[in-house]
């Protein structure tokens, strides 16, 4: 599994011949975005800064879309989406996606604005590989976003939606003074045996 960063919370996963996109940047947001193709398609908010479908489409590739709460199948993958909960006067209505790629349980919270999770969404999120957290979501500080990470116990925690400094402070609450961002994550299951919420940081290739 191969896992690249294109800033904010835009990120690609390959897995062989399948492609999963998460929050893709829409060509209306102000940010940059990139363009190719995808199996699957996954928007936790409706914001052109998530949901920019329009360029997963690439070839012959269009993509199974899911926006919001729900079970889905597709491609013999199955996904959940679960609503994280309260709202706060900064909330965004936001879908937490639970899926297991390639024997890994995957956890990609999106565009989370409290650090309150819904019962029902806490219950569902269970024996987490790998675990994408937002460094600059709505009232979150880095240490909040820190403390829903670690409470989750991943493997590997990658942050997403993060400036310098949001980052450094997130890494100081984690014990770390730096950690050189890798271009991307190429990860296997015996690769996260063992690991208990290592942070690894992958640079926006936009």
């Amino acid at each position: 599994m191969i896992i690249t960063y294109f800033g904010k919370e835009f990120f690609k996963i390959q897995l062989g011949d399948t492609t999963i996109a998460f929050n893709p940047i829409s060509k209306d947001s102000k940010l940059k975005t990139s363009r190719f193709g995808a199996d699957i398609a996954l928007i936790t908010t409706n914001h052109p800064d998530y949901n920019g479908v329009e360029n997963l489409s690439f070839g012959e590739k269009e993509p199974f879309v899911a926006r919001g709460p729900g079970e889905y199948e597709t491609k013999n993958i199955f996904i959940k989406g679960i609503s994280s909960g309260p709202k706060g006067e900064n909330a965004v209505l936001n879908t937490i996606y639970i899926l297991s790629v390639d024997k890994m349980n995957i956890c990609f919270l999106g565009a989370l604005s409290s650090k309150i999770f819904s019962p029902e969404a806490r219950e569902e999120i269970d024996s987490v590989d790998i675990l994408f957290v937002p460094l600059n979501g709505g009232s979150l500080t880095p240490s909040d976003s820190y403390a829903i990470a670690v409470s989750l116990e991943p493997k590997i925690i990658i942050p997403m939606d993060y400036d310098e400094n949001t980052l450094k402070k997130f890494l100081k609450e984690g014990g770390e003074e730096k950690i050189e961002p890798l271009d991307k994550l190429t990860v296997k299951q015996k690769d996260v045996e063992g690991k208990e919420g290592e942070i690894v940081v992958i640079a926006s290739s936009a």
